[in-house]
């Protein structure tokens, strides 16, 4: 901008200076603990004019321009300069600020209103911002026709606070923010910082201690180790409307619904989220999955905790690219027809000083009370559930994630550690809830809270719990008492058949019952049967090298296994690297073993085999509503035979909502029973096998039953092939 060289008039006998500061006040904002700081710097009218005074450190000289016509205010000392000028009004202005290297010119922070509204401030109180990060956090916007950003922060027990970045170089002096009142929430709109700028907050404590805090609201963030905020605004156009508009269309639990769990780092090993949108849609399409379960993808300092201790709740992590990048990623898999789940994780947060542990010098999201603070499984803090802002806070980011990245589920992690207070605690290391009972009760209102608001303003989105106890209601509606949840991983199913399969066949009849326990509460809660990657490493074993016997029998019991699980009722998720019987446990440093399936390899053929397997269950599933659309109806499900122990085998019905059935059978021994008689309903004349585990194709001794079965006195009679699984159904 080009500046005439003249200058404004100033009051005769006053050389320009404005009314000198209270010595306290200018202390508190010099030493950032001041709350309002627009009440020193800026304008204000005062006898003879208008005063103004900025706070420009390390500044040679600041002017101030008004119409064009320049005038050079006065140092007071410590970066602080004032000046009178004859107005009538407050003026548009700005400011020229000279430095070592040069002069720069741009509005002035102190000129502005707060770009935050009443109702943003009185829904923060109220703790019912169900958008929140549209009001905290750092938002570039034009205010009062001035392009910047508005920074915003929750910080109620703080002192002062000061924004601090790249364009301060990280001294957050000349930028303190001032205080919304009860609301707890500082503001600053900042001139000319835009997207890309790097920032934290600066914080002083009522304690006097002064320390940078990351923005808990940022969307995104710098790779670690570097740990600074981001200024972001998204300009991503989605391409998903008609997977959007459809997607509630059959409610889940009466979908087929089948989950290809991914630790997104380390699928293919140095991809970014727009590479990995170019291979992880077509490869999970072509298994039939239904959907994709990313482990978290939220910002988190430690490449080794997997994602599960979180400093960027908002955040995706940057390590694969920009938050615009992930939904590149998630848009590529809706258009090829795939659900995308998250795993969301507030049950805990790490202690990293730069993040929200103690984040205004005292505890504010985590609970002040020691004994409910600490998490003492993981080292740790829990969230303070009955803080209205940090379950607003938390509530919101679930909602964030379902409405910004058109997420389709959020598989919430380790529900169990916040619903009981003496969770992995002895006693003497808990305090019970006032009835005295050891429920955290307001963890169960925020889960109850959570649910009911994601699912009012996100159709179509399910949540489900990783639930490991009892806990009666998980899957019950919210408005009858329950947690809310869609679905509810099925632990129990899960540790007992894995108990029952890595038995030794002749040993397994003293454990026939660890197979059918599971009908007994099959219908108490809407569940997911889960091989998860918590079953796959720290010396557990992949899920094939779980299975005894050489390696022909290793995988002949993993394709039976298979074949009973999506037989079951439930939905059905798989862990990378176990569709394709990987034998190594995984390890996030390298992913799956890809190179067991290449050209090549010896094995090749028979790791092949089962990844053909694990296609085939899925193509037929999801063409068989026998094998998912009462999934949560006692009258979806029959036993032919459920306690041949001495035979290993177990066979029941399925039937889908008009009765069409589904005929399961396995026969988890290593021989081959023939003329095996099953009884079967009357009222179908012929049953067809459409899917055998021990077909050639997929690795196994191919003893099949290729002609049509003919029931005679409500029996078929049929081969069972050994360690595998049959699907039969009536003959069209």
């Amino acid at each position: 901008m080009a500046l005439r060289d003249t200058s404004l008039p100033v009051p005769s006998g006053r050389r320009g200076t404005a009314p000198p500061l209270d010595p306290g006040e200018r202390e508190r904002l010099l030493t950032g603990r001041h709350h309002d700081p627009h009440a020193l710097l800026g304008t204000h009218p005062v006898p003879g004019g208008i005063a103004f005074r900025a706070l420009r450190p390390y500044a040679r000289a600041v002017s101030v321009v008004v119409d064009g016509k320049r005038q050079k205010l006065i140092s007071e000392g410590d970066g602080l300069f004032s000046g009178v000028l004859p107005l009538d009004a407050i003026p548009a202005y700005t400011l020229v600020v000279t430095y070592a290297d040069g002069e720069h010119e741009a509005a002035d922070p102190y000129r502005f209103l707060p770009a935050l509204g009443e109702l943003d401030l009185h829904l923060i109180r109220e703790g019912r911002h169900e958008q929140l990060w549209k009001a905290l956090g750092a938002e570039p916007m034009i205010h009062e026709g001035v392009s910047g950003t508005r920074f915003t922060v929750w910080a109620p027990n703080a002192q002062g606070v000061r924004v601090a970045g790249e364009f301060t170089c990280w001294d957050g002096t000349a930028l303190p923010m001032r205080s919304l009142g009860a609301s707890g929430v500082w503001e600053l709109f900042v001139p000319g910082i835009g997207e890309g700028a790097h920032y934290k907050f600066e914080i002083t404590s009522r304690y006097g201690g002064r320390f940078l805090k990351a923005d808990p609201m940022a969307r995104y963030a710098e790779v670690r180790p570097d740990t600074a905020s981001i200024v972001h605004a998204s300009h991503y156009e989605w391409g998903d409307a008609e997977w959007m508009a459809h997607r509630g269309d059959v409610p889940v639990h009466e979908a087929p619904f089948s989950v290809y769990e991914v630790h997104l780092p380390s699928w293919r090993p140095g991809l970014t989220y727009r590479e990995l949108a170019e291979q992880l849609p077509p490869y999970v399409s072509g298994l039939g999955f239904t959907h994709v379960e990313f482990m978290p993808v939220a910002q988190h300092p430690f490449d080794g905790s997997w994602g599960y201790q979180i400093t960027g709740f908002y955040a995706p992590t940057s390590r694969l690219g920009t938050p615009d990048d992930f939904k590149y990623l998630v848009d590529a898999l809706h258009q090829a027809g795939i659900g995308v789940i998250m795993d969301w994780v507030p049950a805990h947060f790490p202690k990293d000083d730069w993040a929200l542990a103690r984040f205004d010098g005292d505890p504010l999201y985590e609970p002040g009370d020691s004994r409910r603070a600490e998490h003492p499984d993981w080292g740790t803090y829990e969230f303070d559930f009955g803080r209205t802002e940090v379950r607003n806070f938390l509530v919101a980011n679930a909602v964030y994630w379902c409405e910004e990245f058109h997420i389709d589920g959020l598989r919430v992690d380790a529900v169990a550690s916040m619903l009981y207070l003496d969770y992995s605690r002895d006693s003497g290391q808990w305090s019970p809830n006032v009835h005295g009972g050891r429920e955290d009760l307001d963890a169960v209102a925020f889960l109850q809270e959570m649910n009911a608001t994601v699912y009012r303003r996100a159709p179509g989105v399910v949540t489900i719990a990783e639930e490991s106890t009892a806990w009666d209601g998980v899957t019950r509606p919210t408005d009858s008492g329950g947690l809310g949840f869609g679905l509810k991983w099925n632990m129990g199913w899960m540790h007992d058949s894995l108990g029952y399969i890595e038995h030794e066949p002749v040993h397994r009849k003293y454990h026939h019952n660890e197979m059918t326990f599971s009908m007994v509460y099959a219908y108490s809660e809407n569940y997911v049967l889960p091989i998860s990657h918590d079953e796959v490493v720290h010396g557990k074993q992949a899920l094939v090298s779980k299975m005894p016997g050489d390696w022909w029998q290793q995988r002949a019991n993993h394709r039976a296994y298979l074949g009973f699980m999506w037989a079951h009722p439930g939905k059905q998720l798989l862990f990378m690297g176990q569709e394709f019987a990987q034998g190594s446990e995984w390890a996030q440093e390298h992913g799956p073993d890809w190179w067991v399936v290449a050209d090549g390899y010896g094995a090749a053929a028979d790791h092949r085999g089962v990844r053909d397997l694990v296609r085939d269950l899925n193509t037929v599933y999801r063409r068989t509503p026998a094998l998912w659309q009462q999934d949560t109806r006692p009258s979806g499900f029959q036993w032919v035979m459920g306690d041949a122990a001495e035979d290993n085998v177990f066979a029941f019905l399925r039937f889908a909502a008009d009765g069409a059935p589904l005929l399961a059978v396995s026969n988890l021994s290593p021989v081959v029973r023939h003329d095996y008689r099953l009884w079967v309903p009357d009222d179908i004349p012929v049953w067809r096998e459409i899917l055998n585990t021990d077909a050639a194709c997929y690795g196994g001794s191919d003893v099949t039953n290729a002609d049509d079965l003919k029931p005679e006195e409500e029996r078929i009679t049929l081969t069972l092939p050994p360690l595998a699984t049959v699907w039969l159904t009536p003959l069209a």
